[in-house]
């Protein structure tokens, strides 16, 4: 279970919410609100105040590069370091399956990262968390810059992930898609936090 209290960054409100395992909560509210913040904080990249504990343990006791792994944060713009894909994946035959769940092709490892578009970025991106095996995602419009059909594959992808026991926050500005992932939404406006059911 990850456990937020009282957590405060920048514009964003104190913010105290339960994410059981399994679950999906989805964040929403207006440019500026605060949504991404809150998902930085909780993965510890940025500094603020307040208490984030995952099976009771507080991420001050847990070496910041585990929590991160255990907590993993997903950018609407996944960063790149290397000038191709597959240099990004520690093991490139563990991401086939899920490159097929998502419609890329196996050869895109070889291909230069200035050639994918956004949504190819945003589902690589998404790739490489998940090979990573987080306790908790925290997705940042994780489907912004894609059509229809990637959107409902994202969906499934990320569901199957809950389904084995992670969580997550789900950043989304589409009531129809919240309304697909989860039970639970918090909304960030105006300086208040309010949680209610989908």
């Amino acid at each position: 279970m990850l456990s937020v209290r009282a957590l405060r960054h920048g514009s964003l409100a104190s913010t105290t919410f339960d994410l059981a395992d399994g679950e999906c909560l989805v964040a929403q509210g207006p440019s500026g609100s605060g949504k991404t913040l809150l998902l930085r904080a909780i993965a510890d990249l940025d500094p603020c105040e307040g208490t984030v504990l995952l099976d009771g343990h507080s991420r001050e006791v847990i070496h910041a590069p585990r929590w991160r792994r255990l907590v993993t944060y997903i950018s609407t713009s996944p960063g790149w370091w290397c000038e191709k894909v597959g240099p990004h994946f520690a093991d490139w035959s563990a991401a086939l399956p899920l490159l097929t769940a998502l419609g890329l092709p196996e050869e895109c490892g070889g291909w230069p990262i200035q050639r994918l578009s956004t949504g190819e970025r945003q589902r690589l991106g998404l790739i490489r968390a998940l090979l990573l095996r987080p306790r908790v995602l925290l997705l940042d419009e994780p489907t912004s810059g894609l059509d229809v059909p990637a959107v409902a594959a994202v969906e499934d992808l990320v569901i199957s992930h809950f389904n084995t026991g992670a969580s997550g926050v789900w950043v989304s500005h589409d009531d129809a898609q919240a309304r697909r992932i989860a039970r639970r939404r918090l909304v960030l406006e105006n300086g208040n936090a309010k949680e209610s059911m989908l």
